[in-house]
């Protein structure tokens, strides 16, 4: 098996991405519909949904211990104010420009114009209701905007880690490493447990990661095997839209970033991060993701682990690009399908709404597709409107999910290199170590 092992792992796990792919692909067609969907759930699914639970069974205990490890090896709570500035302005205006994207290629494109929203069949209009009514959306910015900021501080930090509340832990995390700091010499010996924890999940994480390139084959042979290319059939112009705009904004925004503002080579990052991206890619889940997300940022691109243990659990809940991107195509598809015709102030709305409304978007599939109830109601779409345009996406939504969290992964990690760099925690020989020049 050293063959195996001397292969880096991001081929490894591109080669269980395109194989996943032919495998559904191939089933589909080859067997039929009904046939191929029950082959991938009898063995693809269940080993893809193994996958996922073993990287999530990672999330929380992950996020805990390197977070506050990572407020420990900063030794300065003030340190820790810069570092969290620098990335929270950052992850506030790659979203702004994100939703931009997705406003932009939506008017270029039109991918609702002439579109029957009619097709909705009456079990998905069922499913959208019923979720939608599960998860009621606050009908105003002020409100969005309080909940959200009401949600960060926990009541009970226990139930925060029960229940995988990533914000809330986050919050908890600081406060208490600002405690362990304050201590001083009392403090060390839980700072060297604490330590030794992040290291020995770090370790986990490492193992876990090699399942990988199985898993990801699994969840692409299920999710093509399951859905296949249907959707370029009844949503192709929306879907090359978003998937364009998600390119764009990465080469773009992100590229930008790395070689204009930071003076970095670009392969090594995005060979450094293509990994996560994987992964991101197969799972739909920016917090299935983090704990290669995390991996990444320390062996590949050389991020210290004050940063990577800190920006980058923040950066899997509240810097959602890709949900942001999403939600402003989606606003222009509806209103184009319905003929709703757009005002310069509609727009201004919908970038603030929609950076907003993904704030602690929980990473998890497809939330972003009902979360966009709230940006709907800015083009003027009715309850019964807006159950219709979600049941129309619902269906195929799995597949633009993918993209978007690429989208949020690769962000973070951009906003993580950044100011590892501001904040002298780059190691540049390590990040430079895949550049072919």
């Amino acid at each position: 098996m050293k063959w195996w092992f001397g292969i880096d792992l991001w081929k490894r796990v591109i080669a269980g991405l395109v194989l996943g792919a032919l495998v559904g692909l191939g089933l589909r067609y080859g067997l039929g519909p009904e046939a191929a969907s029950a082959n991938v759930s009898t063995w693809a699914k269940p080993i893809g949904d193994a996958f996922i639970n073993l990287i999530k069974m990672l999330v929380v205990p992950l996020i805990f211990t390197t977070l506050l490890s990572g407020v420990l090896a900063m030794g300065d709570p003030k340190k820790l104010g810069s570092l969290g500035g620098r990335a929270l302005l950052m992850y506030m205006g790659t979203t702004v420009i994100a939703v931009s994207f997705g406003l932009l290629m939506g008017t270029l494109i039109q991918p609702g114009a002439g579109f029957d929203l009619s097709i909705a069949s009456a079990a998905d209009i069922a499913e959208a209701k019923a979720r939608l009514d599960a998860n009621p959306q606050p009908g105003s910015i002020g409100e969005q905007l309080m909940n959200t900021l009401l949600s960060i501080i926990p009541t009970n930090p226990v139930a925060a880690l029960t229940n995988g509340d990533v914000l809330q832990i986050i919050f908890f995390d600081i406060m208490l490493g600002i405690g362990i700091l304050m201590t001083g010499e009392a403090g060390k010996p839980l700072a060297n447990v604490i330590n030794s924890a992040a290291e020995a999940v770090m370790k986990l994480t490492l193992i876990v990661m090699e399942t990988a390139p199985f898993g990801v084959f699994a969840l692409m042979a299920w999710v093509l095997g399951e859905r296949g290319l249907d959707i370029l059939v009844f949503l192709g112009k929306l879907t090359l839209t978003h998937y364009l705009a998600c390119i764009l904004h990465i080469l773009i925004t992100y590229g930008l970033i790395i070689r204009g503002g930071l003076r970095l080579p670009l392969i090594p990052f995005f060979r450094g991060a293509v990994d996560a991206q994987a992964v991101a890619f197969s799972t739909s889940s920016s917090n299935a993701t983090l704990p290669m997300t995390i991996s990444c940022a320390r062996e590949n691109l050389g991020i210290g682990k004050p940063v990577a243990s800190s920006v980058l659990p923040l950066g899997a809940t509240i810097n959602m690009d890709g949900t942001a991107l999403y939600q402003g195509v989606i606003a222009l598809f509806a209103a184009q399908a319905m003929g709703t015709p757009m005002t310069a102030g509609m727009y201004l709305t919908i970038i603030l709404m929609a950076t907003l409304v993904s704030i602690g978007t929980a990473g998890i599939p497809s939330v972003s597709l009902f979360l966009a109830a709230t940006t709907l109601s800015v083009i003027g779409a009715t309850p019964e409107q807006i159950v219709v345009v979600i049941a129309v996406l619902f269906p195929f939504d799995r597949i633009l999910d993918m993209m978007r969290t690429v989208t949020n992964v690769t962000g973070d990690l951009t906003v993580a290199t950044a100011v590892a760099k501001w904040e002298g925690e780059l190691d540049e020989e390590i990040f430079r170590a895949r550049d072919p020049v």
